[in-house]
């Protein structure tokens, strides 16, 4: 990772449809690195830890050259990268006492592949960089890397460099790199009078999530675990694009909060029908038993990092997406046509 690897990996020669790291083993998903006896990132130094994260890991065949010379090699057919980095810092982003450090990897990685789908693209590679106290257990860096791993394998990309320095607290920054395929970027600027306005994914179950955890209770499980890994619907940006979808955006600060982005960029009206917004009856069960307000977890929760869209018409957005609004001339977003009164304010913001 950067120029500070441990040289063993990307260099390999093409292993069929796949590449893998020096002393790696063949075959599917990837591999963990040995365990060295130390038992800190203090002991194990700088590169000790470099080898932890990536050491024999399996690299999908777009990574022409992987972890341990100064930067990375990745194909890109289409002649264009889509971009994006994401980081989780904890105790604003993360803790460790409700979330294992798996969760945390899957979790960094999950907020990339949705900005990368939220450009209709899909991803091609991870870079990870990874700041942390020297008394961070190998227990802790082992279990980031296999949630970073594992969810970088589900999307069949690889980790192909980054870089590592200490710090007070746990830093997780993940850059992904996407492809287009060919086609144009689906920005959040395309918006216009007479769209449709379609969500794909849940609205509201971080925030639910965390609304428990708060709490000291660990279940529902469904809800506590959007929070801890949520899932983007990141293959459904691509299925979006191809569908013709003028904007879109994930929710990582809210839905109101994001679709405000969109507004602004697109210089439209957006109004959303509180009888149509996605509102699962789980999502109204932990909010019946908490004293929360569903729709205002739906409307205004962060890090579902769904995908919301808009579309020319009705018969344009594909299976599956939810409609739940519509575009107008104008500016800003509304709820029925109203400014959203409820609690709460329309999203997450630092320094506030």
């Amino acid at each position: 990772m950067s120029r500070t690897a441990n040289g063993r990996g990307g260099r390999g020669r093409s292993e069929g449809s796949s590449r893998r790291s020096a002393g790696a083993p063949a075959g599917g998903g990837p591999a963990r690195a040995q365990a060295p006896a130390a038992g800190t990132a203090a002991e194990l130094g700088e590169f000790g830890v470099i080898d932890r994260l990536t050491g024999e890991r399996f690299q999908p065949e777009p990574t022409l050259l992987g972890p341990g010379d100064d930067a990375a090699v990745v194909a890109a057919p289409d002649g264009r990268v889509v971009t994006t980095v994401d980081t989780l810092v904890e105790g604003v982003h993360f803790r460790l006492d409700w979330s294992a450090p798996e969760h945390v990897g899957r979790k960094a990685v999950a907020a990339n592949l949705a900005d990368i789908a939220a450009m209709g693209a899909v991803p091609t590679a991870l870079l990870l960089s990874l700041a942390c106290p020297g008394s961070t257990s190998t227990e802790v860096l082992d279990g980031l890397a296999s949630g970073i791993w594992d969810a970088a394998a589900d999307a069949g990309i690889g980790v192909v460099g980054g870089d590592t320095v200490s710090s007070d607290t746990i830093v997780v920054s993940i850059t992904a790199l996407g492809s287009l395929e060919g086609r144009a970027p689906v920005t959040r600027s395309g918006a216009r009078p007479g769209d449709v306005v379609a969500v794909r994914g849940v609205l509201g179950w971080s925030a639910a999530g965390m609304a428990v955890l708060r709490r000291g209770f660990r279940s529902p499980v469904a809800m506590v675990a959007a929070h801890r890994t949520p899932r983007p619907p990141w293959r459904e940006g691509p299925v979006a694009a191809r569908a013709g979808a003028t904007s879109m955006i994930d929710t990582s600060d809210g839905l109101l909060a994001d679709l405000g982005h969109v507004a602004a960029a697109s210089r439209v009206h957006i109004n959303l029908s509180s009888t149509l917004v996605p509102v699962a009856d789980k999502l109204r069960d932990v909010a019946s038993a908490l004293g929360g307000d569903p729709l205002s977890w739906a409307l205004t929760g962060g890090e579902d990092h769904s995908l919301v869209a808009t579309f020319a018409s009705e018969d344009a957005v594909p299976p599956g997406w939810v409609v739940c609004g519509e575009v107008r001339a104008g500016t800003g977003v509304t709820v029925d046509a109203d400014r959203w009164g409820g609690a709460g304010d329309p999203g997450y913001l630092h320094w506030r």
